[in-house]
């Protein structure tokens, strides 16, 4: 890890991580984050959003902006840029797919750790250039996101959903939370801008496009894991929002890749 809290000495630089399970502390720093996942699944939340971070895309997380993020059996690059090299994009984290090119400059990055004793002339170009390409990716953002909210209650609700994605029903939980089902859907939707009913379904679907980097269960499986009775429900639902079927996922996001960067200085 590296401690970027502090002002930034440097206006770009990376950080490889290849190492053990963690939780960061909430935190902000003075640098544009974009994290690559190159393998597994990362978390990250924050005060507009809980959002899932699969292999082969990327977080995307303005200065400033105060997150915590959750590593678990996963390798990441993130590149940091000083806010003068990008504008826009500055008052939320956002989901972005990345383009063959933007990997490759993601990884090749890794040759300018930010931990570095001085910026050079070399790494000042290529930043510039990454970042322009960051800012095309940013304006098709990925739907891999929860929204929060600072109600008590509806935060409790969203956590007891996230935790019991399979035969939940509304009527159940409203029983449960001593709630009519009719203040509950109207509070929820005040709350959070979404109904509880989409609520569920974005969770179950960011559930197994987490299950799918696993090679453990089968398509099916996963299916049902997340509380789908139907697999053409399931397909068809997991297309729509993420644009290609599950099995295609699974096999996109688990075909062979480059080798790792080397580990840079923590």
């Amino acid at each position: 890890m590296v401690d970027l809290r502090q002002e930034p000495s440097l206006s770009f630089g990376a950080h490889f991580y290849d190492g053990p399970d963690a939780v960061t502390r909430w935190h902000q720093h003075g640098l544009h984050e974009i994290e690559y996942s190159i393998r597994g699944i990362a978390e990250i939340e924050s005060a507009a959003g809980h959002h899932l971070l699969p292999p082969l895309q990327a977080a995307w997380i303005p200065a400033g902006v105060t997150h915590r993020t959750t590593l678990r059996r996963v390798q990441t690059m993130s590149v940091f840029f000083a806010p003068p090299l990008m504008a826009g994009f500055q008052d939320r984290v956002r989901i972005i797919a990345v383009t063959p090119l933007v990997k490759e400059m993601l990884l090749h990055a890794a040759q300018w750790p930010i931990d570095r004793s001085a910026d050079t002339r070399p790494s000042a170009d290529f930043a510039g250039a990454l970042a322009q390409l960051v800012a095309e990716a940013l304006e098709h953002e990925l739907p891999l996101g929860l929204p929060t909210s600072s109600d008590p209650l509806v935060a409790e609700i969203m956590e007891f959903t996230r935790m019991h994605l399979v035969d939940l029903h509304l009527a159940e939980l409203a029983r449960r939370f001593a709630l009519s089902e009719r203040t509950l859907h109207r509070r929820f939707t005040a709350s959070c801008g979404m109904t509880w009913s989409d609520y569920l379904a974005t969770a179950r679907l960011l559930r197994a496009v987490a299950l799918l980097t696993e090679p453990d269960m089968s398509v099916l499986q996963v299916c049902h894991a997340v509380g789908f009775t139907s697999f053409s429900a399931f397909s068809r639902a997991f297309k729509r929002r993420l644009g290609e079927t599950p099995s295609a996922y699974r096999a996109r996001v688990n075909a062979p890749s480059r080798p790792s960067p080397a580990r840079s200085p923590a």
